[in-house]
């Protein structure tokens, strides 16, 4: 495919690697995993192994990408575990913006996926208070740069279309997508109802009365990559924004305590793990205060931030990845409601 499809053609790259000093190329490969709009390619050169990326349309804002590289950069001043940018042979920047895409080039990192032990979910945890730590200082001047999952006006509008945008399941004749919708709309009301009520007890803990900075906003294992238990980088930015610490927490605490089932929504239980959910915070607090209000919010928070993720892709496409919308959004309805049950005892165990 040419420019602006999944994948580089061979013009797009000799092009794009003209515009960087990094020796002659000995091998490359293609990159799978991750945004599947935005194609990856690894490079082994004589000056080490390189991965090139392009922005995919909707994450290319010049503004955000900017910004983007800023944080890193900012963070690596720190010695932050951060991929290092590469800037370009002719205008050393590290954006190159050519044929109307954005393209970024990094040293490439090895290392593995979160392997799911508590030691790793302990470091992920403590290294997210770092990542807010290295961050309280930094001082470039922010445009609004949209809000987060919290008491979210976008989450609701898509939690009350959803039936409409998004099927549960492809095939069928009008009848049975009817049908399928109906049920689909009636998850998503029972969805609105458990987010607004979470966003009212957050807003009553005082929530907007929380400092603000510099957040990661998907803090997730996709995101992440380990040696030995330990995180050795933290690899996508796309989302940052200015937000209450604690919303990071909270999602980070949801991302690595949820558990899955396979490829069957429906199957996946309702628990979390609650042991990593713990270990999570506890590294957290080993650099990191978390305040005993924002403690008490982390479960709502959580809730909120599973619901949002879940609804956007649903509302937009009518699944999540490969799981067909309505099976999707039932088994967070499930998972919600057990956080909901299990909030005082779950906060309790939590020091809140």
């Amino acid at each position: 495919m040419g420019r602006g499809g999944s994948h580089f053609s061979s013009e797009e790259l000799v092009k794009v690697l003209s515009h960087y000093d990094i020796g002659v190329i000995d091998q490359v490969r293609p990159l799978s995993g991750g945004n599947r709009r935005a194609p990856k390619m690894v490079f082994i050169s004589e000056q080490g192994k390189f991965l090139l990326k392009r922005r995919p349309k909707g994450k290319d804002d010049l503004y955000r990408v900017s910004l983007a590289h800023s944080v890193q950069k900012h963070l690596a001043g720190k010695g932050f575990p951060v991929t290092s940018l590469v800037a370009t042979r002719d205008e050393d920047s590290t954006i190159l913006q050519l044929n109307n895409h954005i393209y970024e080039l990094f040293r490439f990192v090895a290392g593995f996926r979160h392997d799911g032990s508590v030691e790793a979910t302990f470091d992920v945890g403590r290294q997210l208070a770092e990542f807010h730590r290295d961050l309280s200082d930094f001082s470039q001047e922010l445009e609004p740069l949209g809000v987060g999952f919290h008491d979210s006006s976008k989450v609701r509008r898509y939690l009350r279309t959803v039936s409409i945008n998004g099927g549960s399941s492809a095939g069928g004749g009008s009848d049975a997508r009817a049908g399928a919708g109906g049920a689909e709309q009636q998850v998503a009301k029972g969805l609105l109802t458990i987010y607004n009520e979470s966003s009212i007890r957050v807003n009553r803990l005082g929530f907007d009365g929380w400092p603000r900075q510099v957040v990661h906003g998907d803090w997730h294992p996709g995101n992440m990559l380990f040696s030995e238990g330990k995180l050795v980088a933290v690899l996508d930015f796309d989302s940052i924004r200015v937000a209450p610490g604690v919303t990071d927490l909270a999602n980070g605490m949801l991302q690595f305590s949820i558990i899955g089932g396979g490829s069957d929504a429906a199957a996946w239980p309702d628990h979390f793990d609650e042991e990593r959910l713990a270990e999570f915070l506890k590294g957290y607090r080993e650099v990191g205060s978390v305040g005993g209000r924002e403690v008490e919010a982390l479960v709502d928070l959580m809730i909120e931030a599973m619901i949002a993720e879940a609804v956007l892709p649903v509302a937009a496409t009518g699944c999540f990845g490969h799981h067909g919308g309505g099976d999707f959004l039932r088994m967070i309805e499930r998972k919600a409601r057990w956080l909901e049950e299990n909030r005082v005892r779950v906060t309790a165990s939590l020091g809140g």
